[in-house]
């Protein structure tokens, strides 16, 4: 199995950095600095370039630039997907963001890792795992999610928040290391006629 396929499978792996496929990663940097230097309204390029980018791209797919990834190939997204300024997708796994996601400015989704060990981690031994975040979910601004984690449907990470491990559906999850807080109930919506507009 090349380094390429290892980096698409959905499954962790412990690598060395020289093995990593260069070509593909200076692909993904040459895109995204292309679609960081778009205007506001060159929205129809913009969609272009994430249609190469990604690996799937939903039509209602609306990242805010600077924006940047190791690959793009590894970045699928489901349905509308609302992603801020100066976020970080480090793609060296999987990353799948279900339909409805909103990723605050400043968010962090690394499947990447390095070596605990110092002197494998002076190597370039460095480790993987994907993401997955479900339908609906909102991660507040600067969040970093960690490789391995799934975040559960509907549920909002809070703003500055560490996800290390897993997130059920439907909570609220705030720190660092995240921890629920508690679940997203009826009390949590606004009433019509605090709507303004």
């Amino acid at each position: 199995m090349t380094p390429l396929e290892y980096i698409k499978r959905p499954a962790s792996y412990v690598s060395g950095y020289e093995n990593l496929p260069s070509e593909a990663q200076n692909r993904a940097k040459q895109l995204c600095w292309e679609y960081n230097r778009t205007a506001p309204n060159e929205q129809e390029k913009r969609r272009a370039i994430l249609q190469e980018l990604f690996g799937t791209c939903a039509p209602m797919t609306n990242i805010e630039p600077d924006f940047h990834c190791d690959y793009g190939f590894n970045i699928y997204t489901h349905g509308l997907t609302v992603i801020n300024y100066n976020c970080v997708i480090l793609d060296t796994s999987p990353v799948n963001i279900g339909a409805g996601a909103f990723l605050g400015a400043g968010v962090c989704l690394a499947c990447s890792g390095h070596a605990i060990d110092p002197e494998q981690r002076s190597h370039g031994i460095g480790t993987s795992a994907p993401i997955t975040i479900e339908e609906n979910v909102w991660i507040g601004a600067n969040a970093t999610v960690c490789g391995g984690v799934t975040i559960g449907a509907g549920s909002v990470i809070g703003a500055g928040s560490v996800v290390t491990h897993d997130i059920p559906a439907n909570v609220i999850a705030v720190g660092v290391p995240c921890k629920v807080i508690r679940p997203i109930t009826e009390q949590d919506k606004f009433k019509p006629e605090e709507i303004l507009f």
